[in-house]
């Protein structure tokens, strides 16, 4: 993913309150059921950071998070960048109340290019991993 390629963008229209889609992407025991399942601490505050490792093949991803926007139930926007790795990125998760429903809107924008030559650093893996998490595993999480 470079600084030149255009922002990933991912929204899904779930079938509950923006309270509980709320809920689902900010408290660490409802995160690790459907995004990472070794984040080792999470909270939604302006200066939270965490990391931990995904492991991808032979690779390993050091993963470091740090919170840079919190609107409570309507955005919350990570800082996201790898140890050991060129990169950096802002993803932010917005919920917009639809009728009964909540659209979540997820955005990725690099801000520094990661190592294209890495696949999983190509904007189209980035892309089909966010609409894994978004359209598969969370809607499967929320619907049970």
């Amino acid at each position: 993913m470079k600084t030149t390629d255009k922002p990933i963008l991912v929204e899904h229209l779930f079938d509950q309150s923006i309270e509980r889609v709320w809920k689902a992407i900010t408290q660490l025991d409802e995160m690790t059921q459907w995004f990472f399942d070794n984040i080792p601490d999470f909270e939604p505050v302006v200066g939270f950071k965490t990391e931990f490792t995904v492991q991808s093949e032979d690779r390993i991803f050091p993963h470091i998070w740090v919170i840079t926007e919190v609107i409570p139930q309507k955005k919350i926007v990570y800082n996201w960048s790898y140890t050991g790795y060129n990169g950096d990125s802002i993803v932010t998760f917005e919920l917009i109340e639809d009728g009964h429903q909540t659209k979540l809107r997820l955005t990725t924008k690099i801000v520094e290019d990661f190592p294209y030559e890495i696949p999983e650093f190509k904007w189209e893996s980035c892309l089909a991993g966010w609409n894994y998490f978004i359209k598969d595993s969370l809607t499967k999480y929320l619907n049970t």
